[in-house]
């Protein structure tokens, strides 16, 4: 891969004309403090960890949303909340590698599909905007809580009264604060993109803000319909090429979809990005 890719990715970045869009494998060097097991992140290992780390049944096993639902229908939807918050918002883990990254510069726009909080910990020293993805609920049309934080505390505002100079992050499929929400079974997710295509899941004042960017799509693999479907509108608007894609081992159908998407894919994991991230800052110093 040349060294030229890189470096334009790595202005665009920092010029905030491409936009991180942080999936499973963002997470793969964080772990629990007290056990150091990895973060359960990714569909399988949110499976075992929702069914005590024991596999179900094949079909089950294809993709989370399909196992949440099958817990959903036997527990009910409270449970499915209840284990998320246990797991990202109750457990500690340690910082992913990533999170520092971005920490360090604090971009003005980050998509982040993972549930847990680290995100919005890289910004809990300075005001922010928080946009939170929710699905099946009857009070509002619109499918997002949008939350100010003061540099102290989140409060929930209407889009109306964001402030536009601040740092917006993105939390489509849920966050356990400072309230829990999330996506997570197939209903909700049916509900939550049916929306999404119809534009009530995505803020107007983002909707403008999105135009003309490109993405760097990280840790997200695009092997599975829902992870497809929610970043396909998410990053609808986009320039041409739409952005990268940084996956060593690509299949078959992530390499159709990203040429029909005009998505580049970059042979390439994480942590080749957080090395040219070094080595591109240790040439600045």
């Amino acid at each position: 891969m040349s060294a030229d890719v890189f470096s334009e990715i790595l202005n665009g970045l920092y010029e905030n004309t491409v936009v991180p869009y942080l999936g499973p494998g963002a997470l793969f060097d964080a772990t629990n403090k007290q056990t150091g097991a990895a973060m359960p992140a990714d569909s399988n290992s949110l499976i075992l960890a929702m069914n005590n780390g024991n596999p179900m049944a094949p079909k089950l096993m294809y993709e989370f949303p399909r196992a949440a639902m099958n817990q959903e229908l036997k527990r009910g939807r409270n449970f499915l909340g209840q284990f998320l918050t246990r797991l990202y918002g109750d457990t500690e883990y340690t910082r992913a590698s990533i999170h520092n990254w971005l920490a360090e510069w604090k971009p003005a726009y980050v998509i982040d599909v993972n549930r847990d909080t680290q995100l919005q910990d890289s910004y809990a020293d300075e005001e922010h905007t928080l946009i939170v993805g929710v699905a099946r609920i009857t009070a509002s049309q619109f499918r997002f809580k949008i939350y100010h934080f003061d540099g102290s505390e989140y409060f929930e505002i209407p889009q109306e009264q964001v402030d536009p100079r601040l740092p917006v992050l993105f939390k489509p499929l849920g966050t356990p604060k400072p309230e829990a929400n999330y996506i997570a079974s197939d209903a909700d997710y049916v509900d939550y993109i049916t929306e999404l295509m119809g534009g009530f899941a995505i803020p107007d004042f983002l909707k403008a803000y999105r135009k003309g960017k490109q993405y760097l799509l990280i840790g997200l693999p695009l092997n599975r319909d829902s992870e497809r479907m929610v970043m396909s509108d998410i990053i609808r608007d986009a320039a041409e090429p739409k952005g990268w894609v940084l996956n060593k081992n690509p299949t078959d159908k992530e390499l159709r979809f990203c040429k029909k998407m005009g998505l580049k894919i970059v042979d390439a994991g994480v942590e080749d990005l957080l090395n040219a991230f070094a080595s591109s800052s240790a040439a600045a110093a």
